[in-house]
């Protein structure tokens, strides 16, 4: 009766036995790998020393000066790897003149393959010549009559395989460094990009949120005086929930804006980003402000991306706010859109007597609308009219691949 093979559980404990001995030797295998080059070339030179010492006793000393001479210049095989070759080829030449035979001549094809693996072609050539020619001399010296060609044809074939594993394994080393060094590169590159993208990333938000918090403050401010003008009347109920209103919709606007940032963020759906049928909405807000604002649109807006079109919106919100922040009381604002084919344009006006700066201290307000319109390959340009008020025109292109882009 055949015995029962061993369960999963034996076979766990079976493997349990050798986990102790695995973790040994991967140990030694990472104390070893950390060892110089040098130290791993002694090693190999005492151990072929060692090989071969029984016959190089043989020949008495004369025969173990030569193996030492032969075998001691491997130690510094990989620092100069032509260099030990020449001295290995010299010791070899004169062990020739002297015609001791020793196994220790294996150090040459040692010194081969080390000149194939570690230097060029211009090396590897030259020592293959000279290892030809070694070749030729040893079997016309010590092969066996009759056995000449066949020693030839033995020695060669030792010597081609010795070059030619240097040279695969040079041309391994070559490729590992270089995927290596794509591997790193491409590491920077990603990084790189992922620096970039933050920034503009968070470049756009500080955009959106300035655009949202001033506008919105700005008409907050503005309910608040006029509050406090019609209080004594007692008619203040109507501007007292402008201003709720306003406050939520700005919390609405930047819970939208910050939803990019959570991916569980459900407020960003439910309200789509502003567009251009929310200018209405715009100017009114800007009305119960105390600011008249008249809109005209012309075109069709709906073959306008949802991007240029919140583009658009920015671009009203901050002309007004400014206008709302910088002129007078009394001051009347005009915004024209017109959607073309390929374009888009912006004209917002004022009659009032502005002290808008034309660059905003903290960087934002006419260079961030004029960022935004560079965004599409477009322009915009602001300043105060020759008759009064102040001007902001903007053209977007709305060209496929400029608006991909942006």
């Amino acid at each position: 009766m055949s015995a029962a093979p061993p369960t999963a559980k034996e076979r766990d404990a079976g493997g349990d036995q050798f986990a102790p001995v695995c973790s040994a030797a991967r140990k030694l295998w990472r104390l070893a790998s950390g060892l110089p080059p040098a130290i791993w070339d002694g090693l190999l030179a005492a151990l072929l020393f060692m090989a071969v010492l029984g016959p190089s006793r043989q020949e008495g000393p004369q025969g173990l000066l030569i193996q030492a001479a032969l075998l001691l210049p491997l130690v510094w095989r990989r620092r100069a790897p032509f260099m030990v070759f020449c001295v290995i080829t010299a010791v070899a030449f004169a062990q020739w003149l002297i015609g001791v035979q020793l196994p220790a001549d294996v150090a040459l094809l040692v010194a081969l393959y080390t000149v194939a693996a570690h230097a060029d072609w211009r090396r590897l050539l030259p020592a293959g010549v000279v290892m030809a020619v070694a070749v030729l001399m040893a079997a016309a010296r010590w092969a066996p009559p009759g056995r000449v060609l066949a020693s030839v044809a033995a020695m060669s074939a030792m010597a081609v395989a010795a070059a030619v594993l240097g040279n695969n394994m040079r041309t391994k080393r070559a490729y590992v460094a270089s995927l290596k060094e794509r591997a790193v590169n491409l590491q920077h590159a990603n990084a790189q990009e992922a620096r970039l993208a933050a920034a503009e990333e968070r470049a756009r938000i500080a955009r959106e949120m300035h655009d949202i918090v001033t506008h919105n403050l700005s008409v907050i401010v503005a309910l608040a005086d006029a509050a406090v003008y019609t209080r004594r009347g007692g008619s203040d109920e109507t501007v007292m929930s402008r201003i709720s209103e306003t406050g939520r919709q700005a919390l609405t606007d930047m819970r939208r804006s910050l939803g990019v940032l959570q991916a569980d963020e459900p407020d960003a759906q439910r309200h789509p980003v502003p567009g251009i049928a929310q200018l209405e909405a715009l100017a009114q807000h800007m009305r119960a402000a105390a600011l008249p604002t008249r809109l005209t649109l012309e075109g069709d807006p709906t073959a306008v991306s949802t991007a240029a079109q919140l583009t658009v919106y920015r671009l009203v919100q901050e002309a007004l706010t400014n206008t709302l922040k910088h002129s007078p009381r009394g001051t009347q604002a005009q915004v024209r859109v017109v959607c073309a084919a390929q374009t888009v344009t912006v004209d917002v006006t004022d009659d009032g007597i502005t002290t808008q700066p034309l660059v905003s201290p903290s960087g934002h307000g006419i260079a961030g609308m004029r960022a935004r319109a560079t965004a599409y390959g477009g322009s915009l340009t602001a300043g105060p009219l020759p008759t009064g008020g102040w001007r902001v025109f903007a053209r977007l292109n709305l060209d496929p691949t400029e608006d991909g882009a942006a």
